[in-house]
């Protein structure tokens, strides 16, 4: 279960406060796959951070006893200055992980995010689709109550894509999902529920299809 209580998230601007979620309280049931949905700009992204844990509410609080990941994807994490694989080292210390663990890693992420020699070469020499394809094996390794995922589904070519979408599937055997996309046909097939991000305001519907058929009304204003 996933608790917004009071949440209000805004950026100041020369206009004033641009505000993501404005004095929203909801509750999010425990094991469901849920789907976020939003025109460009509504906070999608936002939303996904603070649930993560990586951007926080100016105020009220968000409260879960869950484990999250980072969104797979994401290549701010990353230090631009050591290789792929001393990144992997790194976070997998961060979390406490053995040294028989970290080769574990290590190997499991080489195969399968398929960067050759890349590997062993500093991240900032990496396009944005090889970090995100580091991320996304790295995501995989760990073991979390959720996965955070921001439209990544659609990181490298088409074979890459196939293979992507396997591993998730399999590893949502055990986990579920947030999952933030413009792809309807993704949200229907991975998502049971659905959140609507719009104007400072969040719209909880106990089906996705029911939370695409807003979103689709709202880009039809």
């Amino acid at each position: 279960m996933i608790e917004l209580r009071d949440v209000s998230k805004y950026y100041t601007t020369e206009h004033g406060r641009k505000y993501v979620l404005e004095n929203v309280s909801i509750v999010i049931p425990g094991d469901v796959n849920l789907g976020i949905l939003g025109r460009n700009g509504a906070g999608k992204s936002t939303l996904l951070r603070m649930l993560g844990g990586i951007d926080f509410p100016n105020r009220g609080t968000i409260r879960s006893d869950d484990s999250f990941s980072w969104p797979m994807g994401l290549a701010g994490g990353f230090q631009g200055s050591m290789t792929g694989r001393q990144n992997i080292k790194f976070v997998c210390r961060i979390y406490g992980k053995s040294a028989a663990q970290i080769d574990a890693a290590i190997e499991s992420v080489k195969e399968f995010a398929e960067l050759g020699h890349y590997f062993d070469m500093p991240i900032k020499t990496y396009s944005s689709g090889m970090k995100s394809r580091l991320s996304f094996g790295l995501s995989l390794f760990f073991d979390f109550d959720y996965l955070i995922i921001d439209e990544t589904l659609s990181v490298g070519d088409a074979n890459f894509q196939k293979k992507a979408k396997r591993a998730l599937w399999k590893k949502i055997e055990s986990c579920n999902i947030l999952l933030a996309s413009h792809s309807m046909g993704i949200l229907k097939e991975l998502c049971d529920v659905g959140i609507v991000v719009d104007d400072g305001e969040l719209y909880y519907y106990d089906d996705i299809n029911s939370a695409i058929e807003m979103y689709e009304a709202l880009n039809e204003r």
